[in-house]
């Protein structure tokens, strides 16, 4: 298999060795992750296996496929890359990848983003003819070397996304919610489809949003959110308006990154309850039960430009940015751009 790949991707350092991952290497996958994180960000990316192990078993991925290893002549994992093309239509894949510091300098980052690519464009074979083909790559803003390997094979700066926080050193504010809204909290029974509706609504103002078809959608949100072994249907928090849902606050126990940290996964709300404080008051009625629960710190992820004004609310609650994370793009196949660019009026 590497002698094949080799033929358009190049070849790895003599020695290196290259395959599929399978469950058994999570342990050594995010060693690695960590490794080069704490050379770039000074903090750990992963501190909780379970929800990468999720990922690994998402419907559609296949590890096995659909990741790359590399690994040193002395059998350490020296490089890891994945591909994200299971969306659908499947427009802009999405690729990510770790060189351990160690090994840097070596041309594994290329090798490894060059067969990502490759591996990206089988999605052209499901998607409709006149639609742009884009995949995308990342990286935090301090990894200069990553972002000039980016550019060097021709990706482009796309888009920021920040990672905010707050400290708690006190309670935070009571929510003020808006007259005739209550909250209460996800019913795994009854709100699965709901909720997954009202996120697709909430979300259709995003930039770079992209409707799935409802059933593969509908999967995948559960999967990801419901079908989880560290799922708490108490910190799924739902804003309602009689019998609607006006707004959610959908929450893991904690942050992947951080165990101590609360993390706000889903917060969003639907527009005909937008600019009346539903989504401060949201925000606060989580951190609340954070600070309840004996976090003293919360994050979340934000678009940095984002099309809703999301940043300015979480700077009104108190937020800081802690850390920038810079997305990059490269056009493969030109056409019709489908993601949500602006705000529809």
């Amino acid at each position: 298999m590497l002698d094949k790949l080799n033929q358009t991707t190049g070849t790895l350092p003599e020695g290196f060795s290259v395959r599929g991952a399978e469950e058994s290497d999570l342990d050594a996958a995010i060693q690695l992750y960590n490794r080069w994180s704490q050379n770039v960000i000074h903090e750990d990316e992963i501190t909780i296996a379970e929800p990468i192990l999720n990922e690994w078993r998402s419907p559609g991925f296949n590890p096995a496929e659909d990741i790359r290893l590399v690994f040193a002549p002395d059998g350490r994992m020296a490089g890891y890359i994945e591909v994200w093309k299971i969306a659908k239509p499947p427009v802009h894949p999405w690729m990510w990848g770790r060189v351990d510091p160690d090994f840097e300098g070596l041309g594994i980052g290329s090798w490894m983003l060059r067969w990502a690519e490759e591996h990206a464009c089988l999605a052209l074979a499901d998607l409709p003819e006149g639609l742009r083909f884009a995949p995308r790559v990342g990286t935090y803003r301090p990894a200069v070397k990553a972002a000039s390997l980016y550019m060097d094979l021709g990706y482009s700066l796309h888009r920021s996304t920040y990672v905010m926080r707050i400290d708690m050193e006190t309670p935070p504010p009571a929510p003020l919610w808006p007259e005739g809204i209550t909250v209460r909290i996800f019913n795994l029974e009854t709100d699965t489809e709901a909720v997954y509706q009202a996120n697709v609504d909430s979300f259709r103002d995003h930039f770079g949003f992209v409707e799935e078809p409802y059933a593969e959608g509908l999967e995948r949100f559960k999967h990801f959110n419901t079908e989880v072994e560290w799922f708490d249907p108490s910190l799924f928090f739902l804003a309602m308006d009689g019998d609607q849902i006006a707004g959610i606050s959908l929450c893991p126990p904690c942050s992947i990154e951080d165990r101590s940290l609360g993390w706000v996964d889903t917060l969003g709300v639907r527009r005909p309850w937008r600019k009346r404080g539903l989504g401060l008051a949201l925000l606060q009625h989580s951190f609340g039960e954070f600070y309840r629960r004996g976090f003293r710190k919360a994050g979340l992820g934000v678009d940095a430009d984002s099309l809703t004004g999301a940043l300015r609310l979480y700077e009104k609650a108190g937020m800081r940015v802690h850390k920038a994370f810079d997305l990059y793009e490269k056009e493969l196949r030109p056409g019709r751009e489908i993601r949500v660019e602006s705000l529809e009026k």
